[in-house]
């Protein structure tokens, strides 16, 4: 049963409210919890400087601050927390205000447990952002008022009093998001499951409990998509307490792929040549959002979005072609089965741009299953010698040689491959890593690349 905002309205009305952290993300949530008569204290790690104009605005609203290195030592006496997504519910600051009595709570939370509009949570280690994606034009196109947020699209929280019950809400979930929310949509979609973000996750079992919460908290109506090709995934099934729809590239599935067409039950939806966007992981974004949307989105709709859907920026964008080399950027590619995922959409072997953050993931799959998809690599990154190590050892033991070149910045590899491309080779930034080491998402890496590729 939805909550009535109303009740959260005069909950954190006069409460002395914390929100850490005063990213993108958070500056509307700042704003709308001043507007709904909260008392506003807000966190950040960088100091009014780094923060810019978005400090002293806040400053002016009334807003205190806490700034800098040590900005968490002064979280106390706070009746209210909200904490960014990356923060883990089991940090020493947030265990010691919870045990004062504070309530904490996050962006995420409490616009699922008020949202009044049917909502779509979308989940996975790969092809999340796409599905969503695709999800929302979806339902778009068949005329409903759609949101999109969650970890793409605009923070929705400060916008639900805008929505009803007869609007769509799409959400592209984390599992930094999913760690702590006690509420799950009615429609829940789980792409995949393997290795990620390892770097703030205890271990691989606590990264699965995260995802399992999309759908742990549905009632008896709710519908669980996952991937009938994916072990994980394929284990949540005796765990759901509704409706469980599969899907599959490989076999016949509630949505599958079968001699060059996609099939929802026995209806042909659409051809792979249909679709604009390269790529078997493609097709599978599509099988995904077809079974979550078949209840009330038309064949027509469907058709529609895939004659018209041209993909998302940073997912394997054609940048350009120059003397006969075209260079693609995949960003978002920030793991390992990413990337192979990327690299096995070309027809050829490509000239990979990779490396980045360490996100503590077994790069030996890259290795294994990438070397007979890499023409040659260019590594670049606080990663970089960890990945030519692996590629290294698979190179000795299959006896096969392929050229490895170390660089120290993004333009350095771009301008490599350039040097080392010849007519119809592709140049592809896909750095099976985050960004984190040299820049501040892989959003701002990916606009770099851009930026350096169309100067060449």
């Amino acid at each position: 049963m939805k909550k009535d905002f109303k009740d959260f309205k005069e909950f954190i009305k006069g409460k002395k409210t914390a929100v850490v952290g005063i990213g993108v993300s958070n500056r509307p949530l700042i704003n709308f919890l001043l507007d709904l008569g909260a008392y506003v204290t807000a966190f950040d790690k960088k100091g009014a400087e780094e923060l810019g104009e978005a400090a002293e605005e806040f400053r002016k609203k009334g807003v205190k601050l806490c700034l800098g290195e040590n900005y968490l030592d002064s979280l106390k006496g706070f009746e209210v927390i909200f904490k960014s997504p990356s923060m883990r519910i089991d940090s020493p600051a947030l265990q010691t205000a919870m045990k004062e009595g504070a309530y904490v709570t996050s962006e995420m939370e409490e616009f699922m447990r008020y949202c009044p509009a049917k909502m779509y949570g979308i989940t996975g280690s790969d092809g999340k952002t796409t599905t969503t994606s695709i999800i929302y034009n979806l339902l778009s196109a068949e005329g409903f008022k759609t949101w999109v947020g969650g970890n793409i699209g605009t923070p929705l929280f400060s916008k639900i009093e805008e929505m009803t019950s007869k609007d769509r809400v799409v959400l592209e979930l984390s599992s930094f998001q999913l760690m702590t929310i006690d509420t799950s949509p009615e429609i829940a979609v789980v792409t995949n499951v393997t290795p990620n973000h390892l770097d703030i996750h205890k271990d691989m079992q606590e990264y699965i409990d995260a995802k399992k919460n999309i759908f742990t908290h549905q009632s008896s109506d709710g519908i669980l998509i996952i991937n009938a090709e994916n072990e994980i995934t394929k284990s949540f099934e005796k765990e759901a307490k509704g409706e469980v729809r599969s899907f599959s590239s490989k076999t016949k599935q509630d949505a599958y792929f079968d001699n060059g067409s996609l099939y929802l039950g026995d209806k042909e939806i659409c051809k792979r040549s249909d679709i604009l966007i390269k790529g078997m992981h493609n097709v599978e974004n599509y099988l995904t959002a077809f079974l979550a949307v078949k209840d009330e989105v038309s064949v027509e709709s469907m058709r529609k979005v895939v004659a018209t859907f041209t993909g998302v920026e940073h997912r394997n964008q054609f940048i350009r072609e120059v003397d006969g080399v075209k260079y693609y950027n995949d960003s978002i590619g920030t793991s390992p089965t990413r990337t192979l995922a990327t690299m096995s959409s070309f027809e050829k072997s490509v000239i990979l741009i990779a490396g980045g953050y360490d996100k503590h993931i077994p790069f030996e799959p890259l290795a294994e299953k990438g070397i007979d998809m890499v023409k040659a690599l260019i590594l670049v990154g606080a990663t970089k010698d960890k990945i030519k190590a692996v590629f290294e050892k698979e190179m000795a033991e299959r006896k096969v040689e392929l050229p490895i070149y170390v660089v120290a910045s993004l333009e350095a590899a771009v301008l490599k491959g350039k040097e080392i491309a010849d007519k119809g080779d592709y140049v592809v930034l896909s750095p099976a890593c985050a960004s984190f080491d040299m820049f501040p998402n892989f959003e701002a890496k990916g606009n770099k690349f851009v930026e350096i590729v169309k100067s060449l």
